[in-house]
């Protein structure tokens, strides 16, 4: 494979001073991206110093190594250097001498056209380009990377917009790669952001229905899930759904960011990104089967539609037929699936890509569960196959596109327009009727539909001002959501457990219980700088926002309307050691308006957080690993619970604090060995609001979480190369199953495993086929979990394998 690593971290900037800096801040505080157009160029210049070291290693990786810390473009031919090792390098000293060491021994030679850029030739027995030295160069092909190799990933776009170093975004944030999301053969978000800190799933037990979870004891599931860092927004029963096999990683930020995003939960945010076109051509078929009478085939291609790699296109798709845990009978777990995405990069300054999807799913709609009364009641009810199901079509378009004016300005827009129609149909049994021995039932049919338009436009500005290297970033945000749904009642036929049948077909009762339409605007106006003066990074992040939702009561026939607005901000410093450490300290606030009334008709307010956090991350020089460890305090204002007196209804409750600590490490040991580990400490209470409450936990939210991946591939030389085994441990700790702490959940603990296998090592000729098989509580561990008084059946052992075929 011929690729192109590039790396960001150092940046080129103009040096500004005094008037000229001033004046520029001030043009692009005016939005006026016109003014530094006429600064010159740099030119190129003796490169600076920089603290190497980098151990003897596979060339590739230290190729990789070298790129991220020297801040510069490699061109290389990574097929051609497979099982080749490098030279140590360790010491200060310019990116030329480094790469000279590197090379050492190696027989290869490379070539400096800029002070970021870079190719590393050899010579071959035909093809490429002679050089001057007699040297044949490769002929490589441009291939953008953010240093992500197997679980690490090194910078993100999430944090701050820009792309910018995970070690210089002054909040804990985690990345999990394309790399690991497969290594895990993750079926759903859950799953994805399963292994990392402050996160809850399984709450409400096993619930294929949504991407349902908290962080940092706050939900995720109407305002913080994002989409190529654009939010998906959702309403009551239409939510968009993630297929993880569309996504090439899933950044998770913990702790507020209203003052980069808008409104959002205090918990943080989940940003997938999808899978984008690449230059080099390839391509993946793979058919699967697992329990509960899994079937799914899945595919992803892509690579060039011109010669000169203007034009690229990826088309990624699954066909998923599956039954579903935890329900009587016939429940299902069904996904259609196509992404396609087309990329145009008519120079190195400008690149546009379309991104669309289309996705038809059908699920259980109810779920066994059962309000508890008791520790000797476990009496679940299960809505009868015939009638429990829902039925979801989302489709999504839009694009990211940007462009580079100069040396300073670089301008971007996201922009997408997606629908979701969701109908939910489930039943109840109403209890056995004699003499016939039949079961009574009622249903219930809901039906909304979503659609949103989503626009994010950014300009960004990277100069200098004397020693002060500055990142300014100044952004206009739009958002849209319309909802139009209802629901009614009604009474289904019979069904008769004795011989496991309904009496007849029920039919979906009228929408007449409930109708209702909501439309939601809002405009946000941010501005950030991200200034780095030595090893200190300030980040200052501020932003106003205008929200205005029109709510319609389509069979009372009333309107209520609602304006809000807020000012949302977040600060953060860095300290950068020479030796990976680096601790920082933010402050940071969210808000988030309120849609509906209580039950006397009264507009919620919006609810707001404040969060304070303190950290240290480390990225071991010479070694492929991430590791933090950060403290946080969360207070929320006004959030909505269910009202106690008629849990139909909402009320807002006063202040809830969360105190946590969080613990994470991921890292590429070497010699076959990938690691990711996490552990979360949670004390989150209610400190003002309802007597009954006061001072105690929230429930369902459990002090200590402990998660840990550890992936061993078998080395080129010992006779199993090729066979890769995975183990995963995932610990969820006791919790308070009801508001008023009466009872508690037990601590379960579940086992994952992974056996994976290269069948080119056991004959050459099956060069591209493998095989993988993937266990989730392979223990089949058997637990129950409860919230809010609630409580529900928790996912059981689900088994998967695959056979797939790359080229």
């Amino acid at each position: 494979m011929t690729g192109e690593v590039e790396s960001m971290v150092q940046r080129r900037r103009h040096d500004l001073g005094g008037v000229a800096g001033s004046a520029l801040m001030l043009a692009l505080l005016a939005g006026v991206a016109s003014a530094p157009l006429a600064l010159s160029s740099p030119a190129l210049a003796q490169q600076g110093a920089v603290a190497f070291n980098i151990p003897a290693q596979d060339l590739n990786s230290a190729i990789l190594s070298f790129a991220q810390k020297a801040g510069v473009r490699v061109l290389f031919d990574t097929a051609r250097f497979r099982g080749m090792r490098s030279s140590a390098v360790s010491g200060t000293m310019s990116p030329s001498e480094a790469l000279g060491r590197l090379l050492s021994g190696t027989g290869l030679s490379y070539n400096f056209s800029g002070p970021n850029r870079v190719t590393i030739s050899a010579p071959q027995t035909g093809g490429g380009d002679v050089g001057a030295d007699g040297a044949i160069a490769l002929a490589p092909v441009t291939v953008e990377t953010d240093g992500t190799v197997g679980f690490v990933a090194t910078r993100t776009v999430a944090g701050t917009k820009t792309d910018t170093p995970l070690i210089e975004v002054p909040q804990s944030i985690s990345v999990v790669t394309r790399a690991e999301l497969d290594n895990r053969n993750v079926q759903t978000l859950l799953q994805a952001v399963d292994y990392t800190p402050g996160v809850r799933t399984g709450k409400a037990g096993h619930d294929p229905r949504y991407d349902a979870f908290s962080l940092r004891g706050f939900d995720m599931t109407y305002t913080g899930i994002y989409r190529d860092g654009l939010r998906l927004p959702g309403a009551n029963m239409s939510v968009f759904k993630i297929e993880p096999y569309g996504v090439e990683s899933v950044t998770v930020l913990r702790g507020p960011v209203s003052a980069l995003y808008g409104l959002g939960s205090p918990g943080g945010l989940v940003d997938v990104i999808s899978k984008r076109p690449v230059a080099e051509p390839f391509g993946e078929v793979e058919v699967q089967a697992g329990n509960y009478d899994l079937w799914q085939g899945q595919a992803d291609i892509g690579g060039k539609l011109d010669a000169d790699g203007k034009w690229l296109y990826r088309v990624t798709g699954l066909l998923r037929d599956a039954g579903s845990p935890n329900v009587d009978g016939s429940g299902v777990n069904n996904m259609n699936f196509i992404a396609p995405a087309l990329t145009w990069q008519p120079s190195e300054d400008t690149r546009i890509t379309l991104l669309g999807e289309y996705q038809d799913s059908e699920t259980p709609a109810a779920l066994p569960n059962y309000a508890w009364s008791g520790p000797n009641n476990a009496n679940f009810n299960v809505a009868y196959r015939d009638y429990n199901r829902q039925n979801q079509f989302q489709y999504r378009v839009g694009y990211s596109a940007e462009h580079r004016f100069n040396e300073v300005i670089t301008a971007r827009q996201n922009l997408r327009y997606g629908e979701i129609d969701t109908k939910v149909r489930y039943n109840i049994s109403d209890g056995i009727l004699l003499p016939n021995l039949t079961a009574a039932r009622s249903t219930t049919y809901v039906h909304d539909r979503v659609k949103s338009f989503v626009v994010d436009n950014q300009i960004q500005a990277d100069f200098n001002t004397g020693p002060v290297e500055h990142m300014v970033l100044v952004g206009l945000d739009y958002s849209y959501l319309w909802l139009d749904g209802g629901y009614g009642f009604g009474t289904g036929s019979g069904f008769s457990p004795i011989f496991n049948m309904p009496l007849w077909p029920i039919t979906d009762p009228a929408r007449t219980s409930s109708g209702y339409k909501q439309r939601q605007t809002q405009v946000g106006v941010y501005v950030q700088e991200q200034a780095k003066y030595e090893q200190w990074i300030l980040t200052l992040t501020g932003r106003y926002d205008w929200v205005d939702t029109d709510s319609e009561d389509t069979l009372n026939y009333t309107t209520k309307d609602a304006s809000d607005t807020s000012f949302t901000y977040r600060t953060g410093l860095t300290y950068l050691f020479e030796n990976g450490i680096a601790p920082y300290v933010s402050f940071a606030t969210s808000f988030v308006p309120n849609l509906g009334v209580d039950k006397s008709g009264n507009p919620f307010s919006p609810t707001t957080a404040r969060q304070v956090e303190g950290g240290v991350k480390y990225v071991p020089p010479g070694f492929d690993g991430y590791f933090t460890a950060s403290v946080f305090q969360i207070n929320q204002d006004n959030g909505l619970v269910a009202d106690p007196a008629d849990p139909l209804f909402q009320v807002q409750r006063g202040e809830v604090r969360a105190r946590g600590l969080e613990l994470s490490a991921v890292a590429n040991v070497g010699a076959g060995w990938q690691l990711r580990g996490a552990y979360t400490y949670l004390d989150m209470k209610n400190v003002s609001g309802a007597p009954a409450t006061l001072g105690l936990s929230v429930s369902g939210q459990p002090y200590h979480t402990f998660t840990f991946w550890a992936d061993y591939q078998f080395q080129e030389g010992t006779q199993l190369a090729g066979l890769g085994v995975g183990a995963g441990v995932r610990y969820t700790g006791a919790s308070w199953g009801n508001s008023l702490n009466t009872f508690q959940n037990s601590g379960y603990t579940l086992v994952d495993a992974k056996l994976s296998y290269d069948f080119e090592r056991m004959d050459p000729r099956l060069k591209g086929w493998s095989g993988q098989v993937n266990a989730q509580n392979l223990l089949d561990d058997q637990y129950v979990t409860c919230d809010a008084g609630y409580c529900y059946k928790g996912t059981p052992r689900t088994i998967l394998g695959g056979l797939k075929y790359k080229w």
